[in-house]
């Protein structure tokens, strides 16, 4: 939630922030601002709506900061935007997160005097700050003094008029450092923010502090303590041109379409002699040969990769394996104990709920296994071990090859665990991995027939309701179609297990509801068919998913979406694409906003 994009060093700083905001404007894009220091004031320009080059004229600075928002604490107006000033205009400050206390704290700046020009929580740490620097505290101190104060998250990025100074402080929200070549720094919310400068970078954990001094350098100090502490700094994989639309007329399109190579991408060199190499979890060995539970912890579309996967993981392993909503899961008092293997899936490696469910199992006594895309994000740093996506930036709010996948990844963690248990013997191994190194051809396949998808859009994309239905492991995956015809097109959708709508949701059903089954020709082939017939029966209009050549379900659905045939275990990451082009293309029919859809936000660092 919300991006922050900052420079320090020798070049005009203005430009290199506003560009790297435009890189991050899916993170919150209802308003921005950019603050830049001058040798003897700071000033201060901000706007309501998405980000414009023509709309903040500013100085040449060598110093800047910059915020695009996603509100949480006051409404979209320009004075709730960032940056935030002190009383005297003297510091200017962009944040983060959620300050808790900011009540209380409010009151007692009041008390001394201190006036707010904004409905926001986060206005109260800048004047925090402003009281550390009236007593003589010099910047940094002042920060870190009201750090301590604060209750909540927060990533800070503040500057003076009198420092030739930057001091970011973080917890609980994500930031991010660029060592740049001359020497110069960047600080962003993501590394996305600065990945064209620079692909060196340091993340801080929590309540830790850098200040970074023009012409000095950088220092880095932990908060509650005060002392200076050491940090790493990491190469950043992704190409930046990987953060472009290369062409294509959204990002999520781009990314749809870039699945093939992500999968790609996702397996390689994790599969050796046809047995999976995953040599990231080589420390858990031991622990995974005695594991007897899987809980996966997740939210939104990482939930229902999980959910997909429990089926193989179950099936495989002949553990028990728990789907967990995380932001339900630190509230639940859950049974978790040293036996069980906590596995946290998120996209950005970044999502407070999922952060937070992690943290819960690790005090429980529970390993935990991280698969995330983003390198050196906080879930990837307090896991056990991690598993990186390797899928490249995914800039689209709808998450699309980040799922399929983490999917691919889970099969291999199943079958890497299965056969540390002996659970399952090699030869069905590598027959599943020899599949799911065709699958990203299998994949490019599906993706062949959007043509058509595109015409099954033009005849549904003015209905306001549907439903999508599934069974077994393709019922995560209509959960999955549904969330998308959701977030992207604002039409209502609701995904089911198709064999549960004789259980109420039928009642829904009529000529202007249309239903999306996921029927593949599977051990439930013929249970749906006969789901699909109680649809018709009802005059609901249905579109399938099946495979081609499989001509009872093309014979009574309306429209058929055929996929190729693949190995069972790996039907889900086929048969989600042609619903992701579905709800891309019905969006796009009805001129949605479809990379920045309303009210969302691409990483959720909020609870």
């Amino acid at each position: 939630m919300c991006g922050i994009s900052c420079y320090i060093g020798g070049e005009d700083a203005a430009p290199i922030v506003l560009r790297g905001l435009r890189n991050l404007e899916y993170r919150g894009y209802d308003s921005y601002g950019i603050a830049v220091k001058l040798s003897d004031k700071i000033e201060v320009k901000k706007s309501v709506g998405r980000i414009s080059d023509s709309s903040l004229q500013l100085p040449k600075s060598n110093i800047a900061i910059s915020h695009t928002r996603w509100a949480t604490h006051g409404g979209v107006t320009e004075a709730n935007a960032h940056p935030h000033l002190s009383c005297d205009e003297k510091l200017a400050l962009v944040h983060n997160g959620i300050i808790e206390n900011y009540t209380e704290l409010k009151k007692e700046l009041q008390a001394k005097g201190h006036k707010f020009r904004s409905e926001t929580d986060t206005e109260t740490a800048v004047h925090l700050i402003e009281e550390g620097v009236k007593g003589g505290k010099p910047l940094m101190e002042a920060v870190m003094e009201a750090c301590r104060q604060i209750v909540g998250t927060f990533a800070f990025s503040v500057i003076s008029v009198d420092e030739e100074k930057m001091v970011v402080a973080r917890r609980g929200s994500p930031i991010a450092i660029g060592i740049g070549s001359k020497g110069d720094f960047f600080v962003g919310s993501d590394v996305t923010a600065f990945l064209h400068h620079t692909k060196k970078s340091v993340f801080l954990d929590d309540d830790q502090l850098a200040m970074i001094e023009k012409g000095e350098g950088i220092k880095y100090f932990d908060i509650k303590t005060g002392k200076e502490v050491e940090k790493k700094i990491t190469e950043i994989e992704w190409d930046p041109a990987e953060a472009q639309k290369q062409g294509h007329k959204h990002f999520m399109l781009k990314e749809i379409m870039e699945q093939p190579i992500a999968i790609q991408k996702a397996i390689q060199g994790r599969i050796k002699d046809g047995l999976p190499c995953l040599e990231e979890i080589d420390s858990l060995e031991e622990f995974l040969k005695n594991t007897k539970r899987i809980v996966i912890v997740a939210c939104g579309t990482a939930l229902y990769a999980g959910w997909t996967s429990e089926y193989f993981l179950e099936n495989a392993l002949r553990l028990p394996v728990e789907i967990e909503y995380a932001s339900e899961y630190r509230y639940r008092n859950p049974v978790v104990d040293d036996s069980v293997l906590t596995i946290a899936v998120s996209q950005s490696g970044e999502t407070a709920d999922t952060l937070a469910a992690l943290r819960e199992s690790k005090k429980r006594g529970s390993k935990v296994l991280a698969i995330c895309n983003v390198m050196g994000s906080t879930i990837a740093r307090e896991s056990d071990a991690v598993i990186y996506n390797r899928a490249g930036p995914e800039i689209g709010v709808a998450s699309t090859k980040a799922f399929t996948t983490q999917v691919s990844i889970l099969l291999l963690v199943g079958l890497h665990i299965g056969l540390l248990q002996k659970k399952i013997d090699e030869a069905k191994v590598k027959e599943i991995t020899s599949a799911l190194q065709q699958l990203p051809e299998q994949v490019k396949e599906a993706l062949a027939e959007k043509e058509s998808i595109q015409e099954i859009a033009k005849k549904y994309y003015e209905k306001k309701n549907a439903l999508f239905l599934g069974r077994g492991q393709n019922f995560p995956i209509a959960l999955e179609g549904a969330l998308k015809l959701k977030e992207i097109s604002y039409l209502h959708a609701e995904g089911y297990a198709a064999a549960e709508m004789k259980h109420g949701p039928i009642a829904l059903v009529d000529e202007e509801t249309p239903s999306v089954f996921v029927v593949p020709k599977d051990r439930s082939y013929d249970k749906t068919l006969g789901n699909v017939e109680e649809i018709k029966a009802r005059k609901g209009n249905v579109i399938a998913v099946s495979n081609k050549g499989a001509s009872e379900i093309a014979r009574i659905a309306d429209d058929v979406i055929y996929i190729p045939t693949v190995r069972e275990e790996l039907i889900p990451i086929v048969a989600v694409v042609p619903l992701q082009l579905l709800a891309y293309y019905i969006a796009d029919l009805r001129n949605c906003d479809i990379d920045k859809p309303r009210n969302l936000a691409k990483s959720v660092t909020v609870e």
